[in-house]
């Protein structure tokens, strides 16, 4: 995963500045085949595997002042695989909870409701009895905003690295940005994907998005 020359700006650190790196865990067979996939603690699959070992060239370059991930095993895998060493598990790290939604894909949800569903404009289920309504998207931002202030502090001294999950990071990259956490739907994030949040002129920035591994 060596960088393309044009992207050694966007992964050389400015000093004074904050650098936010940001990790979604490898492929699994869940995220291969659509399914959503909040709290269920499932493994990275082969190519998953494979994606987050190929990190390490890419983020190997970084001296981490601090490295937190989702405490679910897809994610602290690709942290390991990756050289990301040593971590503080991050509860706030974890996936949407999808609730109902859990498990289905936006087609299989689609059927059951009879509209056009989009997660981030519609969100979850309410739940019914004996079923966990999931989280709303403001409950999602506020978790968000809860890791960013955690890693305020170290990101003073360096480059701090979050190692999560897709719809988890795309809201935190808009509580970054001071966007509303909907805007979360335009950020496209493929798993095993590293992305870098800045500053430039005191504006909070986005420095690399989406940087993928072939698998």
């Amino acid at each position: 995963m060596a960088p393309h020359p044009a992207e050694r700006d966007a992964l050389d650190a400015d000093p004074g500045k904050p650098v936010l790196v940001l990790v979604r865990h490898g492929r699994t067979e869940w995220s291969h085949t659509g399914r959503h996939t909040g709290r269920t603690d499932i493994p990275l699959d082969e190519q998953g595997e494979r994606v987050a070992e190929a990190m390490l060239p890419l983020l190997e370059r970084f001296d981490f002042a601090q490295v937190r991930s989702s405490p679910l095993q897809r994610a602290r895998r690709t942290a390991d695989l990756a050289g990301l060493r040593p971590v503080t598990l991050d509860d706030d790290l974890v996936e949407w909870d999808y609730g109902a939604y859990e498990g289905l894909t936006t087609a299989q949800i689609r059927g059951q409701r009879g509209d056009n569903w989009r997660l981030f404009d519609a969100g979850v289920a309410p739940g019914g009895p004996g079923q966990t309504p999931g989280e709303d998207i403001h409950q999602v931002a506020d978790r968000a905003r809860a890791v960013l202030n955690r890693v305020w502090q170290p990101l003073q001294r360096g480059p701090v690295a979050l190692v999560g999950h897709g719809h988890m990071l795309r809201v935190l990259t808009t509580v970054w940005l001071g966007m509303p956490p909907e805007s979360g739907a335009m950020l496209e994030l493929g798993t095993g994907a590293v992305c870098i949040l800045s500053e430039q002129h005191e504006v909070r920035t986005i420095r690399l998005w989406n940087r993928r591994t072939a698998g």
